[in-house]
């Protein structure tokens, strides 16, 4: 007898379609996966055996033989068990299906056949629904997650023993031999309204609680306005971590299909599990330690998991304290910053996760932080080579792929008094210069300023004569790159958009050069 179910699971952050084909015939009970199953699928068998036989079915004692297809794609994870169950009771028909019903089955099993959730189940239904599925089985826990996918009705299965209706149970537990009814209208999951995730979210402190540093404010709108990369410099004390802990705050809402890319990342990642909320709404805000391994930062893995890089996609990677990160952690960031995607090879794939993010970073002038004495002036203690050797954690091509290097002076006592700018009055030009880009870019794929390149860049990015030939000089002067070159031209238009100019005037340049002189000073 032949019978197939289907299933999903995860390769990187996205879902795979698995056709689970069972075959049974006459011989010596033996059972046997094929199809690349890792160790845990190959497990798979004695769960799947125990949890049916608990529940009141029967397992078949004869060969059993179930492939995974397709055959050259490894899979991994538990996702299989129970697509692999109904296989077996559709094929030994113990069990029926709605006629013309195209649903996968997801989830783990336990000995009792109660099911356990999986990570991924939201990339897993987005799939099943592009592949022409139009329903999940799985989990009570994953049911949530995989209601947040339209146009897929969710099958809440919290036992397998409820796979068939209350009315034939008892039957069921006398172990009477039937072809029982998939009970469908029992498992359809009734979606509950969702509740806002805060697990990506940022404080929600306002920028008005920061006194002075209204230049440090400004720059930090710049950024958020056109998703430039930043880094605070200065003393400690002066402000730098509350400034960019606050700068989700100021930025858009994500769009719809963002919020879907963000949230997958986070099923994949296994942050949804017992969690009922809706899609992610926030831009993402991830602040590791310094600790942390290059691994840990790019994701990795001997099964390739998402890191920090693409946790923070749509939003921002907070590195405090720059330097302190190890030197390999930091050249991991060099490729996700120009091409927005993580590649990380293995023996027998490669995985690609997403990573377009926005690189916000705080450091201290050396090693001591510098700061001012009692009497104003610096009470640095560090020598000129303990300085540079300290500088020089942060090599030159990563330096050139921040936009912004602003300082964060002490500020003066005057300042300490008089009111900031707040989170609102910054998020208001923020939301403006946003719809201005969305405008320009309404035919493009391309949602911001910071993603323009090449011949759209030289488009969109053209500054006057008078502007251009201050670029120039200006960049010969400051010994900048090319690509130090093209970011400044982005940063212009950004500031041009907040000034509701349909040019990149002079001052615009002026004011986007301020922003990279750390460069030089760093290099020398």
């Amino acid at each position: 007898m032949y019978g197939k179910s289907y299933s999903a699971c995860l390769y990187g952050v996205d879902g795979v379609i698995v056709e689970v084909e069972v075959d049974i015939t006459n011989g010596l009970p033996q059972t046997t996966i094929i199809g690349l199953p890792d160790s845990a699928i190959r497990e798979s068998t004695d769960r799947v055996k125990a949890a049916l036989k608990n529940c009141g079915f029967r397992f078949p004692s004869r060969r059993v033989t179930i492939n995974l297809a397709p055959a050259d794609l490894r899979k991994e994870g538990s996702s299989l068990d129970l697509a692999i169950a109904i296989g077996i009771l559709l094929t030994d028909e113990q069990l029926a299906l709605p006629a013309g019903s195209r649903l996968i089955a997801v989830g783990e099993l336990s000995l009792d056949g109660s099911l356990r959730p999986v990570a991924g189940v939201l990339a897993m239904a987005d799939c099943a629904r592009r592949q022409g599925f139009d329903a999940i089985v799985t989990s009570s826990a994953n049911a949530d997650e995989a209601s947040l996918v339209d146009g897929l009705t969710v099958y809440s299965l919290p036992h397998l023993r409820m796979l068939v209706p209350e009315s034939q149970r008892e039957e069921l537990s006398a172990g009477k031999e039937k072809r029982y009814e998939f009970d469908a209208d029992g498992l359809r999951y009734a979606q509950i309204a969702s509740e806002e995730s805060s697990i990506f979210s940022a404080t929600h402190d306002d920028y008005a609680d920061v006194l002075g540093q209204e230049h440090a404010k400004r720059a930090l709108m710049i950024a958020a306005a056109g998703m430039h990369n930043i880094l605070l410099s200065g003393p400690p004390g002066t402000g730098k971590t509350m400034l960019i802990k606050r700068l989700s705050g100021i930025m858009t809402d994500l769009s719809e299909n963002e919020a879907l890319e963000a949230t997958k990342i986070l099923s994949a990642a296994g942050r949804l599990n017992h969690v009922r909320h809706g899609l992610v709404r926030r831009r993402p805000f991830r602040a590791p330690h310094h600790t942390i391994s290059p691994s840990g930062l790019a994701g990795g893995g001997s099964i390739p998991r998402p890191g920090e890089v693409s946790l923070a996609h749509r939003g921002v990677l907070f590195l405090d304290e720059l330097p302190e990160f190890s030197r390999g952690a930091l050249e991991v960031l060099r490729q996700p910053l120009e091409d927005r995607t993580v590649t990380i090879s293995r023996a027998r794939a490669a995985f690609t996760f997403p990573a377009h993010f926005m690189l916000a970073c705080s450091m201290n002038p050396c090693p001591c932080g510098g700061g001012l004495d009692e009497n104003g002036q610096s009470a640095c203690s560090c020598s000129p080579s303990t300085i540079l050797r300290y500088r020089s954690r942060i090599s030159g091509p990563l330096l050139d792929r921040i936009d912004m290097q602003v300082e964060v002076p002490q500020p003066p006592p005057s300042d300490l008094v008089r009111p900031g700018s707040s989170s609102a009055e910054l998020r208001e030009r923020v939301l403006f210069a946003s719809e201005r880009q969305k405008t320009r870019y309404r035919s493009l794929n391309v949602e911001c300023n910071s993603q323009l390149s090449g011949t759209l860049l030289r488009k969109h990015a053209n500054p006057g004569r008078e502007a251009q030939v201050l670029l120039d000089t200006a960049i010969s002067a400051l010994g900048l790159s090319m690509r130090s070159r093209d970011r400044i031209l982005k940063l212009a238009l950004t500031i041009a958009d907040l000034e509701d100019s349909n040019e990149i005037r002079t001052e615009h340049i002026a004011e986007a050069l301020q922003y990279r002189q750390m460069d030089r000073r760093m290099r020398e």
